[in-house]
């Protein structure tokens, strides 16, 4: 009934938020998932300092120190489906008469630098220019619950196309995305992206500082060195 209470909770999907560049102020563009992902697999190693060989007592000195936070990997399937959206062509004129190729340009763009940048450059090297600078791919944020919205780079992308409409366009796929979680190490100060990280790692920290010990701590403590 209309104004009836409901105990379920609203489900916040997961999404991409796409960003032209570092500049604070900028509005993205908005990948939200279709389905939310049944699983999430990260991954973090250690960052590891430097060492000269053959210095052991430097080795030694280093064990215990890093040059900053862990290489963080992510690992995520998204599922994509038209079929829904099929059955009303004429709401979703994109999908009838592309199915899927649109959000899967849209993922796969991730990946390239913008063609424009791409001209510029050429014109530039044509023109003789002294210095043509790298070009840069969009800030992407990863949005996946309160706690974690953080800055990644796409690194890998695999899609499985796995039903298609009679012009051959996609309607059911799998898309299978890798990512870096991008930290201060990798990121320019007073940016958007370098803000971002130091919020998901101080609120890594804060949640930490929630955790409970269970079992029989006391015990445990007395087997420690004091």
């Amino acid at each position: 009934m209309p104004g009836e209470f409901t105990r379920s909770p609203q489900l916040l999907k997961g999404a991409l938020a796409v960003y032209p560049s570092q500049r604070r102020g900028n509005q993205p563009r908005l990948i939200v998932f279709q389905y939310n992902p049944e699983q999430l697999r990260r991954t973090l190693a250690r960052r590891a300092p430097t060492r000269e060989a053959g210095n052991a007592g430097q080795a030694r000195e280093d064990a215990q120190r890093v040059p900053g936070p862990p290489v963080e990997t992510l690992n995520l399937s998204v599922t994509l489906d038209a079929t829904d959206q099929l059955e009303q062509p004429q709401q979703n004129r994109a999908v009838a008469q592309n199915g899927l190729q649109p959000v899967l340009a849209t993922l796969e763009l991730l990946l390239y630098p913008p063609s424009s940048a791409v001209q510029q450059n050429q014109n530039l090297a044509r023109q003789g220019a002294a210095q043509v600078n790298p070009l840069d791919i969009p800030l992407i944020l990863l949005v996946w619950g309160r706690s974690r919205v953080v800055p990644v780079q796409l690194t890998s992308f695999s899609v499985t196309e796995e039903a298609f409409d009679p012009n051959l366009n996609p309607i059911q796929a799998k898309v299978e995305l890798g990512l870096q979680v991008l930290t201060y190490m990798e990121l320019q100060p007073n940016t958007l992206g370098y803000d971002a990280y130091q919020a998901y790692q101080q609120q890594k920290e804060n949640l930490a500082g929630q955790a409970q010990p269970r079992g029989d701590e006391s015990r445990i403590r007395g087997l420690l060195p004091t």
